[in-house]
This record gives structure tokens, sequence and C-alpha cells, in this order.
């Protein structure tokens, strides 16, 4: 297979797994938001004993059942996909990769099939607190999927507790807790299921806003935006809190991603966060000598504080990163992308050597072999990369998305404050300028979810796994044609899958709730 081929067959694979992606993740917040909200309706419903909260409730799980359907199907493919188009990586590291997700196939995913049922026909069946045990547990299986996705998702930036076995050529498991319970992690899980509750309180108070726009369902529409106001207000000001601890994370152990994330090309001392800026079009690469920026506004100091919690602390820049000869806080020198390469090549020739050794049962070799390998191996991903300049993700994606995603969430706040004030201090049912703004923020939602998404994943590039597997290694040996056909088809499939959800969706909300 010839070059151009290798980068056509890398391009459709990572394009039809971000397609994939997301459309997964378009269904997969507001499954994970409305379970909360309505868990907390039944809760009323259940303390108070009032006919409407029931109703009330049942509208919301109507509507979270057919998000959820959807959802399930599309997570489906997204796992098929890691044996079907990147078989290198699963053989590399399935041993580690796949226990999250077999936990999440086996308890998460059963759980929430065994009690969403009861959630949706026990309401004259079981008692009330059962049926309301059942709807909190349908959640919290949500939940529990989305932890052990994540805690996947996670190893992928930061590969941790777990050891290469070069007699299998895997990478095999030491630490199981390690890797579930890594900062990372912790950091991913919190994040992203708090930005689905913001998405599902967005979704509620739209929807909700969209009934007083109509002047029906009066009653139901305030209770509704008066539950979902404060879900997404304690929720957007925890999704800020996280995000600042997943910043933390990603500077510990990915600043080239970092770097990408502020157009950073020359680290320095007191580092400024750009508020705002707007990249130069004619920056190509890292040391071309162009200013990378046409304008910015910087918050003083705050890069270094939010990266290191020390203003006077240093911050690497792009070109530090790629050079090397700074400073780390163990006291040794960083090493420049060159002399990692060479590093991961020298441990690719060990492994090579130590194969052979081993067909020839020659214990000396192996052992010299197994000792440079090991040296070497936290730079093992670094061998296949040709170029320097490979290992810089694309800095202008990864800036505006990071962008859109903070403003976004400065903007749920501050939404999401004005709504509750006014639902408590006016009527809104006369206030039709927040109802309009409230219908058209609930795609900002999904706006925002996916901008992180593209940080998360685009600004690791090039690698699948942070310095170990690059994505071009990764891939399966499979003709382009046929990934690029696929493509197409999925993005077909998707799109008719969509089309249908929004479809019953929007019949489903004019139905409007139980008379």
């Amino acid at each position: 297979m010839n070059t151009l081929t290798d980068i056509s067959l890398i391009d459709w694979s990572r394009a039809q797994f971000a397609l994939t992606a997301i459309y997964h993740w378009i269904f997969v917040p507001l499954t994970l938001g409305l379970a909360l909200i309505i868990a907390l309706m039944e809760t009323i419903y259940y303390r108070t004993g009032r006919e409407e909260w029931k109703k009330t409730t049942r509208f919301w799980m109507k509507l979270f059942g057919i998000n959820f359907a959807i959802g399930v199907a599309t997570g489906l493919i997204l796992e098929f996909e890691f044996g079907t188009n990147w078989s290198n990586y699963s053989w590399f590291v399935g041993d580690i990769f796949g226990a999250p997700l077999a936990i999440e196939g086996i308890v998460a995913f059963f759980m929430e099939s065994t009690f969403i049922a009861v959630m949706f026909f026990g309401w004259e069946k079981v008692s009330k607190r059962f049926h309301l045990a059942s709807t909190w547990l349908t959640g919290i299986g949500a939940t529990l999927s989305a932890w052990w996705i994540l805690v996947a998702n996670a190893w992928m930036q930061n590969p941790v507790g777990m050891v290469f076995n070069p007699d299998t050529a895997r990478n095999e498991m030491a630490d199981f807790l390690a890797v579930a319970t890594s900062p990372m992690a912790v950091n991913k899980f919190f994040h992203s299921v708090m930005s689905g509750w913001v998405l599902g309180a967005l979704f509620v108070t739209g929807v909700s806003c969209w009934f007083l726009w109509r002047r029906q369902d009066k009653a139901f529409a305030l209770s509704s935006i008066r539950v979902a106001g404060w879900t997404g207000l304690v929720a957007s000001v925890l999704v800020a809190w996280t995000g600042d601890g997943s910043g933390y994370q990603v500077a510990q152990k990915q600043p080239m991603k970092l770097a990408a994330m502020e157009a950073l090309y020359d680290g320095t001392d007191q580092a400024g966060l750009v508020a705002f800026g707007i990249l130069n079009p004619k920056k190509k690469q890292a040391d071309d000598g162009v200013n990378p920026f046409l304008f910015r506004m910087e918050i003083p100091d705050m890069l270094s504080l939010l990266a290191e919690r020390r203003i006077p602390a240093f911050v690497p820049g792009i070109n530090d990163l790629l050079q090397g000869g700074y400073a780390l806080k163990d006291g040794t020198r960083a090493l420049s992308a060159e002399e990692k390469i060479e590093r991961g090549r020298k441990a690719i020739a060990a492994f090579a050597d130590y194969r052979k050794a081993s067909t020839e049962r020659n214990e000396a070799d192996m052992k010299n072999a197994r000792k440079v390998l090991q040296e070497n191996m936290p730079y093992f991903g670094y061998g296949y990369i040709k170029n320097a300049e490979e290992l810089v993700p694309n800095v202008p994606l990864t800036f505006y998305m990071f962008r859109v995603m903070v403003m976004l969430g400065g903007y749920f706040i501050l939404f999401f404050s004005t709504l509750l004030f006014l639902s408590h201090k006016r009527d809104l049912t006369r206030m039709r300028w927040i109802q309009m703004v409230a219908m058209l923020s609930v795609p900002l939602g999904y706006l925002a979810g996916q901008a992180g998404w593209v940080v998360a994943e685009c600004g690791r590039q090039p690698w699948s796994i942070q310095d170990m597997l690059p994505t071009g290694v990764a891939v399966s040996r499979l003709d382009a044609g046929s990934v690029q056909t696929t493509f197409f088809i999925f993005l077909l499939l998707f799109s008719v899958m969509l089309t249908a959800e929004v479809r019953i969706m929007l019949k489903a909300i004019k139905e409007g709730p139980e008379k």
C-alpha cells in the first residue's frame, strides 16, 4: 500500500469514527440530562402526591425513551468500529481498553435495560416507592455506562496501569484501579456527565417555553422550568469547576494539546490566557516566524495559574515542546521531539531484536534487548513519527472550538440565573423575549458539547493513544474505498435516524402532557 493510499485510508477511517461519535453524542447527553430531571420530578411527585407532577414526569419520560432508543443504536456501532477500522489498536491495547467496555456492557447496560422496563410500564403495577427507585436506578445505570466509556477514553489520553509484554506484542493491564480511577478519567467523567445535565436542562426549559409561547399547559411548563432551571444552574457551575480540573490534567499530561488550545507557540513564565483572539491564517508552521495572532485579548498570568496552580510558572509552547531543553518540574531537561523520535526508534528496534532472539532462544540477547526496550518504551510511539511537525495538532480548530465551549459555558450560567430570577420575580407567561431565548438556547447546548469533544480528540492528534500509538499505525489495513463507502452509508443511516427521532419528538411535544 503506497503512502497516498495510507493517508487516504487514515483520513477516511478517522472521518467515519468522528461521524459516528458526533451522532452518538447528540443522543447521550440528553439521555443523561433527562434521566436526572425526571428522577427529580418523580421524587417531588412521591413526596407531595400531587397528580400533576406524575403527568409532568411521564411527559418528559416519554421524550427520554425516544432519545434513549436511538442513542443505543449509535453507541453499538461506535464500539464495533474499534474492531473493523482500528484492528491494530484493538490488538495492541485490547486487554486494557476492552475491560471498561466489557464492564459497561455487562453491568451498566443490563442495569438500564432491567429498570427502564419498570420505569415505563410499571406505573400502575408496582408501588410508588419501587417505581421511584427504578427511575433513579435507570439514570444511575446510564451514568455508570458513561463512566466506563469515559474511563476508556481517558486512558487513551493518559495511558496508565499497564505493561508491555514483548512476547505477545500487547500491552497488558497491571493495575485496574489506576485505569479506572485516574485523575484524567475522574475529571472527564464529571465534566462530560454534568454537561449532559446542562443540555437536559436547556432542552426542558426550551420545550417548556414553547408551551408558554403557544399559551398552553402553563402550569406544567412553569413547574418544569423551575426544576430544570435549578438543575441547569447548578450543573453549569459544576461544569466550569470540573473544566478547570480537566484543563489542569491536560496541562500535566498533554502539554501539546494545551499549547494548541491557546495557540501558544513560544512558552513563557506568567503566561496569560487568551480570552478572545483571531488567528493569523498565514501561520503554517511552528517555527516560521509568523505572528500567530491578528488580534487577541489576554488575561494576564491566568494560563500559568490554571495550568500549574502558580502564577510564576513556565508554560511551554509548541516550539518549546518540539525543541526541548526547558527545565521540567523534577529538575531534568525536556527532550526535543527529535530525541523522542530517536528513542522511539530504539524501542522499536529493540523489540524486533527481542523477537528475533526469542525465536533463536538466545537468552543473553533477549535480556539485552528487553533492557533497551524498557528504557525507551515511554517513547515507543514516537518511533513511527516521520516528521516532528506531525506532533502539532490542528491549532485553529482546537483554539476556536475551545473558546466556543468556554464562552457557551459562561452563557449558560448567565441564562439559567436570569431565567430563575424572572420565574420568581416576574410572570414568565407574558415575557416573550425570554421564551424565545430559551428555545434558541437548546441547540447551543449541543454545540458546546460537540466543541468540547473536538478539543479533546483533535487536540491530541496524531495519537490514538498518547505517546504510545499514532493514528496511522492503529488503523486497520483496509481498502480506502470500502471505508469511504461505509462512511456515506453511515451518514445516510444516522441522518435518517436523527430525522426520525426529531419527527417523533416533535409529535410527542405537540401532543403535550396527559390531560
